[in-house]
């Protein structure tokens, strides 16, 4: 099994992960119909949206609410 793009074309840009990438992606959709498993790859990439604005916005958050010693 191995990552094909399109009719055989490329961006340019091979960061050496795609393989690995696409393996662990293609073992956890298991059986899964790819319509059914766009939802959870893109769930996925929500929560990984999220969670890097949270991490954004805490520092400066906690950082007001720190009390002088």
């Amino acid at each position: 099994m191995g990552v094909q793009m399109a009719q055989g074309k490329s961006n340019g840009a091979t960061l050496g992960f795609e393989e690995t990438l696409w393996q662990a992606a293609d073992k956890m959709r298991g059986h899964m119909d790819p319509s059914e498993y766009k939802h959870v790859a893109l769930g996925l990439i929500f929560l990984k949206y999220i969670s890097d604005a949270f991490e954004e916005r805490r520092d400066p958050v906690l950082g007001v609410r720190e009390l002088p010693r």
